[in-house]
């Protein structure tokens, strides 16, 4: 979750130790849709996959993010596991 939590500080310049599940536009100033645009990028340079447009809609915060990469066999470890 490291990586993810620090692909996620970057692009919308928050602390790491903010982000939970539940982080998303609604409760993140800097998510707006060209940082969005961006993070999916960043994901996909980072975890070296190809996200389809149905899987950018679907993250709808961090939760749905993991979800997505798992679905692109991403292993996203929770710290303290």
């Amino acid at each position: 979750m490291q990586k993810l939590k620090g692909i996620i500080s970057s692009v919308f310049e928050i602390n790491a130790e903010d982000i939970t599940d539940k982080t998303s536009p609604d409760n993140t100033e800097n998510w707006d849709s060209f940082n969005a645009m961006i993070l999916v990028t960043e994901l996909e340079n980072n975890y070296n996959i190809k996200l389809t447009m149905d899987e950018v809609r679907q993250m709808a915060c961090v939760k749905d993010i993991k979800s997505v990469l798992e679905k692109h066999g991403v292993l996203i470890v929770e710290e303290g596991v």
